[in-house]
């Protein structure tokens, strides 16, 4: 009884190799050769053309499209005006602006707000950095779920640094950080 056991567990174990061997084969090259990784990499720290295209009602500047911001080295800032951590934050992101609009790009997306809450909230507060509503649907990777959440990113489209929370854009850390990635 054992033995035919083990004949039958040998025929179903030659079977399944031969029905998956191709795939293994193709699994393991691609493990070997590490794409699988390098792609979820590049896929993971860059964005793509497409993401770039997201049409941008300007609340303080006149309406654009993201895409018109891959010149330079990009701020890109998803904030609302009901949240307490993106107020706190925005006078580092204005005196960051005030140094740095001239050798980057800046746009604040408010997200989950009117636009009048917003334009009350930018005229209030004396604060002029570029803001904007998104007029079109945001690709997945913008639909952030902690807010304030800023990327910098560079214009070939790579993540410099991603920062979901509160931080002091106008810190001399930040700033070395930002120096070394402007041209």
């Amino acid at each position: 009884m054992k033995k035919s056991n083990i004949w039958i567990f040998a025929l179903i174990a030659i079977a399944l190799v031969a029905i998956l061997a191709p795939s293994l084969r193709d699994f393991f090259k691609d493990q070997v050769d590490m794409k699988a990784t390098v792609d979820r990499v590049e896929d993971s720290t860059n964005f793509s053309d497409q993401e770039y295209n997201v049409e941008l009602r300007g609340m303080n500047v006149p309406d654009a499209n993201l895409k018109d911001f891959r010149d330079k080295t990009l701020f890109l800032n998803f904030w609302g005006t009901w949240c307490p951590p993106c107020r706190e934050e925005w006078p580092t992101i204005q005196k960051l602006y005030d140094q740095k609009k001239g050798n980057m790009n800046f746009v604040l997306i408010a997200m989950q707000d009117k636009e009048d809450a917003v334009k009350k909230f930018l005229e209030e507060n004396h604060y002029n950095v570029p803001v904007y509503i998104a007029s079109s649907p945001l690709p997945d990777r913008f639909l952030v779920t902690i807010f304030p959440t800023t990327f910098v990113v560079d214009p070939s489209g790579k993540i410099l640094k991603k920062e979901e929370g509160t931080l002091d854009w106008s810190s001399p850390e930040v700033l070395k950080f930002l120096e070394g990635h402007l041209k």
